[in-house]
């Protein structure tokens, strides 16, 4: 079975709670080298899509394919090929930035997490913090170290839950060169997020939500903000 995926399909997906909709039929592609963005107000439906892309929540109807993988019983293998990144930072704040991403390497079973976690602070632009505790650290330093955290597996798929907030200007910017980044580097990665001005000019794909259902996607949308008025304006 090759997890080396090129391309996720998301194909007429829907997710009840009880009587409640959450996401009704939704479908779209996303390919290895792009960054999709699940664009939409609060109660979407962006954060389910996610858990479901995540594969830990199993869709009530549809599938998703990660490119010829339906998950069934392969959600744990896929699992070691995403990367996800939510609300909840899931680091340990009385160990360093260094002990947290060693241990997380360590967790998906790195040849050398020492090296794993040195590098990860270069690129999170900490390395001269890295043997600080994560308690001591701003909100936007700490989102650094737990987006790293979430890719120290090199995963195919990054999944990012609205990861601009809290962040000041030099954190958000530091956010945006490493997507851009990961996407050069052939992941496919998919973010959901409120911030349509630090969204502007990133993103390969947007798909667009309200109340559970799809209303639009659009192929490198141009005017984000303009885009999405029109969009959202619709009935």
């Amino acid at each position: 079975m090759n997890l080396d995926f090129d391309q996720l399909a998301v194909e007429d997906v829907s997710r009840h709670f009880g009587r409640r909709r959450a996401l009704s039929h939704i479908t779209f592609t996303a390919a290895r080298g792009g960054i999709l963005g699940l664009l939409g107000p609060n109660g979407a439906g962006k954060s389910t899509m996610l858990a479901m892309l995540a594969t830990l929540l199993k869709p009530t109807t549809g599938v998703i394919r990660y490119g010829t993988v339906d998950p069934g019983s392969h959600a744990p293998a896929l699992r070691a090929r995403i990367g996800i990144l939510g609300h909840d930072l899931f680091l340990y704040p009385e160990l360093t930035a260094r002990e947290n991403l060693a241990f997380f390497a360590g967790l998906y079973h790195s040849a050398d997490a020492p090296r794993d976690a040195r590098e990860a602070l270069g690129r999170a632009g900490l390395a001269d913090r890295a043997d600080d505790p994560v308690s001591s650290f701003s909100r936007g330093m700490r989102q650094r170290v737990a987006l790293e955290r979430a890719l120290i597996h090199q995963p195919r798929l990054a999944l990012l839950d609205e990861p601009f907030t809290g962040l000041d200007d030099a954190s958000a910017a530091a956010l945006v060169a490493r997507l851009r980044a990961l996407r050069d580097g052939g992941a496919i990665v998919i973010l959901a997020t409120h911030d349509l001005d630090l969204a502007e000019g990133l993103l390969d794909q947007a798909v667009f939500l309200r109340d559970g259902r799809m209303v639009e996607a659009v192929a490198r949308p141009e005017a984000l903000r303009s885009t999405y008025r029109s969009v959202m304006g619709r009935q």
